[in-house]
């Protein structure tokens, strides 16, 4: 799951990001209102939800969220700001944001909150996915093949359910570096080489290789149901 922050206290934005990446996302933030509003109307499919504050540079939360939905964007929004007058919330909620939560804040109920969301019926993608005798479910975290528990680590379960969420197509090393490490991240590393490995120990096995490597080109997940 991807989330992107839009705050201009930096240092609250990369604790956050911290914090949330230990939870098993991918974050990104920006630090003011037309980079957060631009960031959205160009990315929005990358990302899961905004996390967004209220009082920024440049463009504020409130016409950043009237702006994105009268484009239509329907991601889930967050906002998250010093700003407690009802008038405030009131007002976030009626022009499109879904939760609104005041600093200071706990981060376990920050982390609620997103949980939340994200299991709403708005999304269209299910919370257990399933190829073959491999299932993965989003809410328990917790993998299994031919009802054996496969353990993972964090981003193992990330990429897995990256590539599982589309099946039999190839997903290049820059997909997944932009959707599990964000677009900072250096091009160049072998960490995707390294993880893709990982992985392909703890899931394949020798009755069927459902991990493939297309060599020159990326990875897929092999569903044999709907080729």
């Amino acid at each position: 799951m991807r989330i992107l922050i839009v705050e201009d206290e930096e240092h609250l934005a990369k604790t956050l990001k911290r914090a949330l990446d230990k939870e098993g996302f991918t974050t990104d933030y920006v630090t003011n209102g037309e980079a957060g509003l631009n960031r959205i109307e160009m990315c929005h499919k990358d990302y899961d939800i905004v996390i967004l504050d209220l009082m920024l540079p440049k463009k504020d939360g409130l016409e950043i969220c009237r702006e994105v939905r009268a484009q239509g964007i329907r991601i889930p929004i967050l906002v998250l700001t010093a700003c407690f007058g009802v008038c405030h919330k009131v007002t976030a909620l009626n022009i499109g944001a879904d939760d609104y939560l005041i600093k200071p804040f706990s981060f376990k109920e920050l982390l609620a909150r997103i949980q939340a969301l994200l299991r709403r019926p708005r999304q269209v993608l299910p919370i257990e996915l399933k190829i073959q005798d491999l299932t993965l479910n989003n809410v328990t975290h917790k993998v299994e093949r031919n009802h054996k528990e496969i353990k993972l680590t964090v981003k193992e379960f990330s990429l897995l359910e990256y590539l599982m969420r589309h099946p039999n197509q190839v997903i290049n090393r820059s997909q997944l570096l932009d959707h599990l490490w964000g677009y900072d991240f250096n091009s160049f590393s072998n960490v995707i080489d390294v993880h893709i490995k990982n992985l392909r120990k703890k899931i394949n096995n020798n009755r069927w290789k459902i991990l493939e490597t297309i060599r020159g080109i990326g990875y897929r997940i092999r569903d044999d149901r709907i080729v």
